[in-house]
């Protein structure tokens, strides 16, 4: 626990075989009540580590997508008295280290959502992020704090701590089960109201880490100007949209 408040880890797993131990490793568990794995359906031996491991797991009957993974992740963490939720991905690239950090500036109550940066520091090129990435990210978080009135560092973390209250009032059920998922919370926090703070964190890139390829990542930037247009028809009263009115609740 942290301040009182209990901190539950969530891991979105695909064929994390290979970094699932070293990512658990370095989870300090002095601070973190619970983790929790939930494997989409993975073809390696990813769910028979998270056994070795001693972590509680659950698996989908198939390949639902990142988005749908994160949805299933939160849903638990939340049946478990979370106050606090951390994601971090278990393929090692975003420094577990950070997870004390990111959960107690929630905890303080200065912030609803927390964002593990890569772009703040400087460092993400030396870390290995590939240039197209780091200037589609630029362009991008660019293009969105200028539409959406915000002064984020980056839009595209995969690193994120979330106060019980976020979780509870975003309606995340409405959100695509893709990798564009991650955009739209942020969007829908800003259009919330929500605190949003960021911590510098480590660029990891090797070979064993996740990364969508050019076509994936492709699909996600145009997903990300798509949901910009449509939070600013919702704004503007031109279009209703359920993922941004406040009136909804996705689950509590």
């Amino acid at each position: 626990m942290i301040m009182g408040k209990k901190v539950v880890v969530v891991l979105p797993a695909y064929n994390a075989a290979l970094t699932l131990r070293k990512t658990c490793d370095e989870i300090p568990r002095e601070v973190v009540d619970d983790v929790i794995l939930v494997d989409d359906a993975s073809q390696d031996q990813t769910v028979a580590l998270a056994k070795e491991l001693g972590i509680r797991w659950l698996c989908h009957d198939r390949n639902y997508g990142y988005g749908r993974n994160q949805k299933t992740c939160y849903e638990e963490a939340l049946k478990a008295g979370a106050d606090i939720v951390v994601m971090l991905h278990p393929d090692y690239q975003y420094s577990p280290r950070l997870v004390p950090a990111m959960a107690s500036m929630i905890a303080s109550g200065e912030y609803d959502l927390v964002l593990g940066s890569r772009i703040l520091g400087g460092k993400a090129r030396q870390g290995g992020m590939p240039l197209y990435k780091y200037l589609s990210n630029r362009l991008l978080t660019a293009f969105q704090n200028l539409m959406l009135r915000s002064k984020l560092s980056e839009f595209h973390t995969g690193y994120r701590a979330y106060s019980k209250e976020v979780l509870l009032r975003l309606p995340l059920a409405e959100n695509s089960d893709g990798f564009v998922f991650d955009n739209e919370v942020i969007v829908q926090a800003i259009a919330f109201g929500f605190r949003i703070g960021e911590i510098s964190c480590p660029t990891r890139y090797f070979p064993e880490a996740s990364s969508i390829g050019l076509g994936p990542a492709v699909r996600y930037g145009l997903g990300v100007i798509r949901t910009t247009i449509d939070f600013l028809l919702h704004r503007w009263g031109l279009r209703r949209d359920p993922r941004f009115d406040p009136q909804l609740v996705t689950w509590g």
